[in-house]
Protein backbone atom coordinates (compact mmCIF):
# COMPACT_ATOMS: atom_id res chain seq x y z
CA UNK A 1 0.00 0.00 0.00
CA UNK A 2 2.95 2.61 1.00
CA UNK A 3 5.18 1.71 -1.72
CA UNK A 4 1.66 1.75 -4.39
CA UNK A 5 1.15 5.75 -2.95
CA UNK A 6 5.17 6.46 -3.47
CA UNK A 7 4.90 5.01 -6.51
CA UNK A 8 1.81 7.15 -7.48
CA UNK A 9 3.80 10.54 -6.12
CA UNK A 10 7.11 9.87 -7.85
CA UNK A 11 5.22 9.40 -11.05
CA UNK A 12 3.19 12.69 -10.04
CA UNK A 13 6.36 14.51 -9.96
CA UNK A 14 7.97 13.47 -12.76
CA UNK A 15 4.93 14.34 -14.93
CA UNK A 16 4.42 18.13 -13.06
CA UNK A 17 8.19 18.04 -13.46
CA UNK A 18 8.02 17.62 -17.57
CA UNK A 19 4.72 19.66 -18.14
CA UNK A 20 6.99 22.58 -16.58
CA UNK A 21 9.79 22.01 -18.37
CA UNK A 22 9.88 25.14 -20.80
CA UNK A 23 10.90 24.86 -24.64
CA UNK A 24 12.52 27.73 -26.90
CA UNK A 25 13.20 27.13 -30.39
CA UNK A 26 14.78 28.40 -33.00
CA UNK A 27 14.82 27.91 -36.46
CA UNK A 28 18.21 28.55 -38.80
CA UNK A 29 17.53 28.83 -42.78
CA UNK A 30 20.18 29.61 -45.15
CA UNK A 31 21.91 28.46 -48.81
CA UNK A 32 25.72 28.85 -47.50
CA UNK A 33 27.06 26.47 -45.52
CA UNK A 34 29.48 28.58 -43.64
CA UNK A 35 26.62 30.81 -42.35
CA UNK A 36 24.67 27.85 -41.09
CA UNK A 37 28.04 26.84 -39.28
CA UNK A 38 28.25 30.12 -37.37
CA UNK A 39 24.34 30.29 -36.69
CA UNK A 40 24.72 26.51 -35.19
CA UNK A 41 27.30 27.99 -33.27
CA UNK A 42 25.96 31.03 -31.88
CA UNK A 43 22.74 28.96 -30.84
CA UNK A 44 24.61 26.18 -29.51
CA UNK A 45 26.82 29.31 -27.13
CA UNK A 46 23.28 30.12 -26.08
CA UNK A 47 22.82 26.26 -25.17
CA UNK A 48 20.11 24.86 -27.62
CA UNK A 49 20.72 21.93 -28.82
CA UNK A 50 19.97 20.23 -32.60
CA UNK A 51 16.94 18.46 -33.52
CA UNK A 52 16.16 17.61 -36.66
CA UNK A 53 17.80 19.39 -40.33
CA UNK A 54 15.99 19.27 -43.53
CA UNK A 55 17.87 20.14 -46.78
CA UNK A 56 16.29 21.25 -50.46
CA UNK A 57 13.60 23.31 -51.50
CA UNK A 58 11.56 25.10 -48.82
CA UNK A 59 7.73 26.56 -49.35
CA UNK A 60 9.20 29.36 -50.99
CA UNK A 61 10.95 27.65 -53.45
CA UNK A 62 14.49 28.72 -52.13
CA UNK A 63 17.44 25.85 -51.93
CA UNK A 64 18.18 26.32 -48.51
CA UNK A 65 19.20 23.99 -45.41
CA UNK A 66 16.27 24.26 -42.72
CA UNK A 67 17.94 23.13 -39.00
CA UNK A 68 15.27 23.16 -35.95
CA UNK A 69 17.05 23.66 -32.01
CA UNK A 70 15.78 24.01 -28.84
CA UNK A 71 16.44 24.95 -25.83
CA UNK A 72 14.96 23.41 -22.42
CA UNK A 73 14.61 25.42 -18.94
CA UNK A 74 16.36 22.71 -17.07
CA UNK A 75 18.99 21.98 -19.79
CA UNK A 76 22.31 24.60 -19.16
CA UNK A 77 24.61 23.17 -20.86
CA UNK A 78 26.44 24.92 -24.04
CA UNK A 79 27.06 22.75 -27.52
CA UNK A 80 29.36 22.96 -30.04
CA UNK A 81 28.95 22.66 -33.64
CA UNK A 82 30.46 21.50 -36.73
CA UNK A 83 28.44 21.82 -40.31
CA UNK A 84 30.94 19.13 -42.23
CA UNK A 85 30.12 19.06 -46.12
CA UNK A 86 31.40 17.99 -49.24
CA UNK A 87 31.08 16.97 -52.77
CA UNK A 88 33.28 13.81 -51.98
CA UNK A 89 31.94 11.03 -49.90
CA UNK A 90 35.67 10.16 -48.97
CA UNK A 91 36.07 13.62 -47.63
CA UNK A 92 33.02 13.74 -45.23
CA UNK A 93 34.20 10.17 -44.02
CA UNK A 94 37.80 11.26 -43.17
CA UNK A 95 36.29 14.84 -41.23
CA UNK A 96 33.85 12.87 -39.35
CA UNK A 97 36.63 10.65 -38.44
CA UNK A 98 38.51 13.81 -36.95
CA UNK A 99 35.73 15.26 -35.31
CA UNK A 100 34.75 12.26 -33.22
CA UNK A 101 38.98 12.14 -31.99
CA UNK A 102 37.69 15.82 -30.96
CA UNK A 103 34.90 14.50 -28.74
CA UNK A 104 31.66 15.51 -31.52
CA UNK A 105 29.21 13.45 -32.04
CA UNK A 106 27.29 13.44 -35.28
CA UNK A 107 23.27 14.48 -34.89
CA UNK A 108 21.92 14.90 -38.16
CA UNK A 109 22.87 14.25 -42.61
CA UNK A 110 21.29 16.10 -45.35
CA UNK A 111 22.30 17.23 -48.63
CA UNK A 112 22.74 20.95 -49.22
CA UNK A 113 21.98 22.68 -52.18
CA UNK A 114 23.46 25.42 -53.39
CA UNK A 115 21.73 28.30 -55.54
CA UNK A 116 23.86 27.35 -58.38
CA UNK A 117 23.04 23.78 -58.46
CA UNK A 118 26.12 21.93 -56.34
CA UNK A 119 24.98 19.11 -54.02
CA UNK A 120 26.81 18.86 -50.89
CA UNK A 121 26.09 15.41 -48.32
CA UNK A 122 26.54 17.23 -45.29
CA UNK A 123 26.46 16.03 -41.47
CA UNK A 124 26.51 18.16 -38.17
CA UNK A 125 28.22 17.25 -35.22
CA UNK A 126 27.40 18.12 -31.77
CA UNK A 127 29.49 18.29 -28.50
CA UNK A 128 27.55 19.51 -25.18
CA UNK A 129 29.48 21.04 -22.62
CA UNK A 130 28.78 19.30 -19.81
CA UNK A 131 28.80 15.62 -20.99
CA UNK A 132 31.86 13.07 -21.02
CA UNK A 133 32.20 12.59 -24.82
CA UNK A 134 31.42 8.75 -25.68
CA UNK A 135 33.80 7.99 -28.61
CA UNK A 136 32.75 6.99 -31.92
CA UNK A 137 34.40 5.46 -35.29
CA UNK A 138 32.40 6.10 -37.92
CA UNK A 139 32.14 4.81 -41.77
CA UNK A 140 30.04 5.93 -44.30
CA UNK A 141 28.68 3.83 -47.59
CA UNK A 142 28.12 5.51 -50.75
CA UNK A 143 26.51 3.42 -53.71
CA UNK A 144 23.99 3.75 -56.57
CA UNK A 145 22.75 0.12 -56.31
CA UNK A 146 20.55 -0.58 -53.06
CA UNK A 147 21.67 -4.50 -53.67
CA UNK A 148 25.48 -3.05 -52.44
CA UNK A 149 23.81 -0.54 -50.03
CA UNK A 150 22.28 -3.85 -47.89
CA UNK A 151 25.29 -6.24 -48.22
CA UNK A 152 27.79 -2.93 -47.16
CA UNK A 153 25.16 -1.92 -44.30
CA UNK A 154 24.93 -5.52 -43.40
CA UNK A 155 28.42 -6.02 -43.35
CA UNK A 156 29.42 -2.91 -41.34
CA UNK A 157 26.16 -4.36 -38.42
CA UNK A 158 28.17 -7.17 -38.24
CA UNK A 159 31.52 -5.37 -37.14
CA UNK A 160 29.13 -3.62 -34.62
CA UNK A 161 27.77 -0.13 -36.55
CA UNK A 162 24.21 1.29 -36.42
CA UNK A 163 22.98 3.32 -39.47
CA UNK A 164 22.15 6.77 -38.45
CA UNK A 165 20.75 8.33 -41.57
CA UNK A 166 20.35 7.77 -45.33
CA UNK A 167 20.18 10.73 -47.80
CA UNK A 168 20.61 10.93 -51.67
CA UNK A 169 23.78 12.83 -52.86
CA UNK A 170 25.26 13.63 -56.45
CA UNK A 171 28.36 12.08 -57.55
CA UNK A 172 31.31 13.95 -58.64
CA UNK A 173 29.90 12.59 -62.59
CA UNK A 174 26.63 14.16 -62.18
CA UNK A 175 24.60 11.00 -61.43
CA UNK A 176 23.09 9.79 -57.66
CA UNK A 177 24.08 7.85 -54.80
CA UNK A 178 22.37 6.87 -51.39
CA UNK A 179 25.00 7.90 -48.47
CA UNK A 180 24.42 6.02 -45.31
CA UNK A 181 26.71 7.21 -42.08
CA UNK A 182 26.76 4.65 -40.04
CA UNK A 183 28.99 4.27 -36.65
CA UNK A 184 29.86 2.50 -33.18
CA UNK A 185 31.85 3.20 -30.11
CA UNK A 186 35.14 3.52 -30.55
CA UNK A 187 37.60 0.21 -29.18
Amino acid sequence: MIRARLSAIIVACLLTSAANAQSTYRLLATGKTSTMQKEMQEAGDAGFHFVAVMGGETALGGKEAVVLMEKTSEDTAKYSYRLLATTKTSTLEKELREVADGGFNMVGQTVFESMLGGKESAAIVEKRSTDVATRYEYRLIATAKTSTLQKELQELADQGFRALGMTVGKTAMGGHELVVIARRVAK
